[in-house]
């Protein structure tokens, strides 16, 4: 299939297809939509280098990721775009969100761990 794996040729054709926005009414706001991920990314990099957890913006983004590229396309499209040294921070609020799939084909969910620092912040909410 075309998005057993996703890849540079079919990244935007699988989110073009998992995007399930009723309000969007141009292209320009399923970009919008997209961009959330660089959003996603930059917060993760902040905590990486400053220690700045800004945990409910990051939430809030994934959220609506969830709501509008469905939450399975939420995690392949995350885990695809975002650099895999973020790939703990990433899975950590995903299972808090409870979206964590039981198998990505882009990633191997058993090899990546848990940041604990993250999850007793998020325990706290």
């Amino acid at each position: 299939m075309i998005f057993d794996v996703l890849d540079k040729n079919n990244f935007i054709l699988y989110a073009m297809k998992m995007y399930n926005n009723s309000n969007c009414i141009s292209v320009e706001e399923f970009y919008e939509d997209l961009n959330r991920v660089k959003y996603i990314k930059r917060l993760l990099g902040k905590f990486d280098i400053k220690g700045q957890l800004r945990e409910r913006l990051l939430l809030n983004h994934m959220i609506i990721l969830g709501n509008v590229f469905s939450v399975e396309g939420c995690c392949r499209i995350l885990f695809y775009k975002i650099d895999k040294k973020y790939h703990s921070s990433l899975k950590t609020f995903l299972h808090y969100l409870q979206y964590l799939p039981h198998k990505i084909p882009e990633v191997n969910l058993e090899e990546i761990p848990t940041d604990h620092k993250i999850l007793k912040i998020l325990e706290r909410l």
